[in-house]
């Protein structure tokens, strides 16, 4: 077997794994779910599960931490494009991302556990949500030097753009209020959210 092979299984086995925690995680809750319930959907080891994340709660944030590289995934390649196609591309990406059900699982534990668990709260914001917003203040900095846009603090602007991507659109689905919503409701929420955002950051002449 080839190294490329091997990566490639083992990137496989990962997903699996964190799929299968995801899954007993929203099933059993946090606090319920143990290391030998996640192998009894997977096979493998204790002993390779702490080897990779260390803990119960390592394995938490990797799931956190692949689902922020989700939303991410899109940035490096907006890099320098037109704002506003960047916006619309990482926005599409990002609702997608925040209405799976899998974040909204993540959303639902991190909420419920914040009080007993305030490190594990720590960690989803910082690898979750903090990631996701740094990320995007990058690329609102890059836009500001191009003189694309009006801006002296790119992270503040990335918070109110999330937040205008998230609205009560995710609260109603995190409440089980409503479905997540249809790829043409998805579409019109993040072209409202692109337009308002870039009415109030534009550069102007004059």
């Amino acid at each position: 077997m080839g190294a490329s092979e091997r990566e490639q299984r083992s990137e496989a086995r990962r997903k699996a794994l964190l799929q299968a925690a995801a899954d007993v995680f929203f099933e059993q809750g946090y606090v319920a779910t143990s290391i030998d319930a996640i192998i009894e959907r997977t096979g493998g080891s204790k002993r390779n599960i702490y080897s990779e994340f260390g803990s119960k709660q390592g394995l938490f944030i990797a799931l956190v931490m692949a689902n922020a590289d989700a939303a991410l995934s899109t940035l490096p390649e907006a890099d320098g494009c037109d704002l506003c196609a960047t916006l619309t591309t990482f926005g599409q990406h990002l609702i997608d991302v925040y209405m799976s059900p899998t974040v909204i699982g993540i959303y639902r534990i991190a909420v419920t556990e914040a009080h007993r668990f305030p490190e594990l709260a720590k960690a989803f914001h910082d690898q979750g949500p903090g990631r996701t917003i740094t990320g995007l203040a990058d690329v609102l900095d890059q836009a500001r030097r191009r003189g694309d846009i009006r801006v002296d603090d790119g992270r503040r602007l990335a918070e109110h753009f999330v937040s205008l991507i998230r609205g009560d659109l995710h609260l109603q689905v995190v409440l089980g209020l409503r479905p997540p919503p249809t790829p043409d409701e998805a579409r019109e929420a993040v072209a409202s959210a692109v337009r308002l955002f870039l009415v109030g950051v534009r550069a102007r002449d004059g």
